[in-house]
């Protein structure tokens, strides 16, 4: 069976996450797979680089599926797209790939974006997409506290309890904090890039983070709350709606031709 990547665009808003619900719940794989089966009715299951939680976003998801047919991966993405209206679901290309790709575990690298924006005023355009706080945050202070989280780490600190992953040791490659005015405020954007991720790390450091740029915590309080190993340690853990899925990358880009 031919198998094909797809690149996935989402609003996660109405969703109860990426997977597959057993309780019948809205979810961004089962609005794809519905899409799928439209086209070649049959049930499909198909695969994702991340299990994106609920209310979490993507601008660069990626799945693969196994067909029946030789689809031309255009007219692929243009009859998906057809199928998943009236969803916020968008499939941006759909390309063949080997029967060997796999959009989870042939991944090298994924990278999120978390949007945070201080304003007094409610969000009105960013309204639940971003989190809204009320009052500036001191970026120097968190860029200097995110420094202590970059490299391999015992991220035991950072991740939910309910974190399936075998062990807590990851390798976090990067993290960028922007800024940008908005109209009566500003916005922040974290940037994290690693191989993979623990379940909940990104909201749970951003959260933190967030405390260090309220002047709640210190620099240095970070890397205490690291070396604790502890999750109760943990800064608050932000809410989802700020965060996307923005990049998954692989030793090949499926999608550059």
């Amino acid at each position: 069976m031919p198998r094909f990547a797809l690149l996935i665009d989402y609003d996660g808003t109405p969703f109860n996450g990426w997977q597959r619900q057993s309780q019948g719940q809205p979810s961004v794989q089962q609005a794809v797979e519905d899409a799928l089966a439209k086209l070649e009715p049959r049930p499909h299951t198909i695969a994702a680089a991340g299990r994106t939680d609920a209310g979490v976003h993507a601008t660069g998801q990626v799945a693969h599926a196994d067909l029946a047919r030789y689809w031309d991966p255009f007219r692929l993405s243009e009859a998906l797209n057809h199928h998943l209206k009236p969803a916020p679901v968008a499939i941006l290309k759909a390309a063949r790939v080997t029967e060997d790709f796999h959009a989870r575990f042939s991944a090298t690298e994924r990278r999120y974006t978390f949007r945070l924006i201080a304003r007094r005023a409610p969000l009105t355009h960013d309204r639940g997409r971003a989190w809204h706080i009320l009052n500036p945050l001191d970026a120097d202070a968190m860029r200097a506290a995110a420094a202590h989280l970059i490299g391999q780490h015992d991220f035991t600190t950072f991740r939910s309890t309910l974190c399936q992953s075998k062990s807590p040791v990851k390798t976090l490659d990067e993290i960028t904090i922007d800024t940008r005015p908005v109209p009566g405020g500003t916005e922040y954007r974290f940037h994290l890039r690693a191989r993979s991720f623990l379940h909940n790390q990104v909201r749970s450091i951003v959260g933190t983070l967030e405390r260090v740029g309220a002047g709640s915590w210190q620099p240095a309080d970070v890397k205490a709350a690291l070396d604790a190993r502890d999750r109760a340690a943990c800064g608050p853990v932000c809410p989802p709606q700020g965060l996307y899925l923005t990049r998954v990358i692989y030793p090949e880009d499926p999608f550059a031709t």
